[in-house]
């Protein structure tokens, strides 16, 4: 439709007095209508500096000749959201800022949009409505928090989490403790490492939905004002080209994003983030596409939690374009996707050398042949379930242990931290799926105080919930089907030895398939009772497997 509809004419007076009303002259009026999606708020340290960003993009597209209006997008915190019935509410946004901002933009015939996320959901639902409304679109983050600095070490979100279960197991002192609370997160961003903030908006870059430096420059720098403004002059571009988010997010630019995935280590969470993206353009993305790109990709970063460098690093190392060039040099990418630059890919990453080895290693020499993730497959996850491979200690790749099964994250982080957890256990969690939750919470605390006590190296987790991207260690998360559903794991019984063996993608529960059969067939789900908006989202998200997609 776009606003000259809603402009031209003497039939469209009453819109252009209600324009005036706003304080917008003639020539505004006269101008594209440039909306930007501002996740500004107060509560979430990667959104607190967006107000600054926002003013930047206005500059930008009102210097490129469009009518900048900005309107908002919500956002969760998941590390305060983190470890109570708020993290029930954090995956559930994604389809809320979709849905809202496709309200918004439809309702006021916008011609073109800025995107300005930056945290967890808000990220990937801003490009889910992207794709969904398809107007010329950029994207621009808030951008990521600098590392914190204790005793000598950079530290981030994960290093708070993981001292608590130093703590709890007698290993740290409160003082230290309150040290670490003090130090680990410095400044306004993102939080420092590769978690799920910081992952999808590197895999914006990668799907060529953000200009170089979106998913790296910190925060607090002032290129991150300049990225700003380029991204409301790019936007205008786009609009002259009439060139749309789905001329962008193909088939194999979402193959491009995987492929940058597996290279960088990402979140798990991409696992379910890219399928739901992909399905606003029409298009089906599987977990055994993710494997069959992770088995040709080798792994070239190991950011925090996986190892000791962070996003910063990343930028100061070439960024995402870097990490794509070195692909490239493999023919690992399609190099004929369209960005936001207004190049292809090929042209777009062909200057930007890496320029650290030890932060991005070269594709001749990286930390394995293989990708990040991995997606696990066996009987006791029919549908799949994915772990983050670069995050696992070596020996823990293959590891069996008797399972103790915990109803809900809640009864589990309880058993961890009365130190009833020992080691080769296989903690088992279930009932924190998108339906069993509802919401598929994030299992960061009982991870973090699993490494904190020092049993990382001897203990797994697995979930049909999720995890943070400030996990680290043999954690399982996207069991599919998940128990609220009927899946198998609903039916594994205290003691019973898990089987994981990641390099061979099998999760296995061992127990015939006689047995097995006889449990599923007296096998009756738990049901918990809902209201509100987690009632709704119960009854129409779909499997993790799929992306928790909702189906409307």
């Amino acid at each position: 439709m776009g606003s000259q509809s809603l402009k031209e004419g003497p039939q469209n007076a009453p819109h252009r007095a209600l324009y005036h009303a706003l304080g917008m002259t003639t020539e505004e009026i006269d101008r594209p209508l440039v909306g930007i999606v501002s996740s500004y708020n107060e509560i979430v340290p990667g959104h607190m500096n967006l107000d600054k960003i926002v003013e930047a993009v206005r500059l930008g597209v009102a210097m490129a000749g469009g009518n900048p209006v900005v309107f908002p997008a919500i956002a969760v915190c998941d590390g305060i959201a983190m470890g109570h019935r708020g993290m029930k509410y954090s995956l559930v946004t994604r389809d809320l800022i979709a849905d809202s901002t496709e309200a918004m933009a439809l309702a006021h015939g916008f011609d073109a949009l800025v995107m300005v996320p930056n945290c967890d959901k808000n990220v990937p639902g801003l490009l889910m409505a992207a794709a969904r409304l398809n107007l010329p679109t950029v994207f621009v983050s808030g951008g990521p928090m600098l590392a914190g600095h204790i005793d000598g070490k950079r530290a981030s979100f994960s290093t708070i989490s993981e001292a608590v279960g130093a703590y709890n197991a007698g290993k740290m002192s409160l003082e230290k403790l309150q040290e670490y609370e003090c130090k680990t997160c410095p400044t306004c961003g993102s939080c420092s490492g590769m978690y799920t903030a910081n992952s999808m908006n590197c895999l914006t870059e990668a799907l060529g939905m953000g200009l170089p430096g979106n998913g790296t420059i910190p925060a607090v720098y002032s290129a991150r004002i300049e990225l700003a403004k380029r991204a409301g002059m790019a936007v205008m571009e786009l609009l002259r080209r009439n060139l749309r988010p789905r001329d962008i997010m193909t088939e194999p630019a979402f193959e491009n994003a995987l492929t940058v995935d597996m290279a960088l280590g990402c979140s798990t969470n991409s696992m379910l983030h890219l399928p739901a993206i992909a399905n606003e353009c029409g298009l089906t993305i599987n977990l055994d596409i993710a494997n069959a790109i992770s088995a040709r990709t080798p792994n070239l970063c190991h950011l925090a939690p996986a190892g000791p460098t962070f996003v910063e690093d990343l930028n100061e190392a070439g960024g995402v374009y870097a990490v794509m060039h070195e692909l490239a040099r493999k023919n690992l990418l399609h190099t004929d996707c369209l960005t936001v630059t207004g190049k292809r890919v090929g042209e777009a990453i062909a200057p930007c050398e890496n320029l650290n080895p030890e932060v991005i290693r070269p594709v001749d020499s990286p930390y394995s042949e293989t990708g990040g993730i991995a997606v696990l497959h066996g009987n006791l996850a029919p549908e799949g379930c994915v772990v983050k491979r670069s995050a696992v200690a070596p020996e823990m790749l293959v590891h069996e242990g008797p399972a103790r099964v915990f109803e809900c994250e809640e009864d589990a982080q309880a058993a961890i931290n009365a130190g009833g957890i020992h080691p080769g256990d296989v903690v088992v969690i279930r009932y924190e799926g998108p339906k069993g939750g509802p919401g598929m919470r994030e299992m960061l605390n009982p991870t973090s105080a699993i490494m904190g006590m020092g049993l990382g190296g001897s203990v797994a987790l697995i979930t049909d919930g999720r995890f943070s991207g400030a996990t680290r260690g043999a954690c399982i998360g996207h069991v599919s089907p998940e128990a609220a559903a009927g899946g198998p794991i609903g039916v594994v019984k205290e003691g019973d030895v898990i089987s994981i063996n990641i390099p061979e993608n099998r999760l296995e529960l061992k127990i015939s398939e006689e047995e097995l059969a006889a449990r599923m067939a007296q096998f009756t789900p738990q049901e918990k009772p809902l209201s509100g908006y987690l009632k709704r989202y119960a009854a129409l998200v779909s499997s993790g497997a799929s992306g928790a997609i909702v189906n409307r």
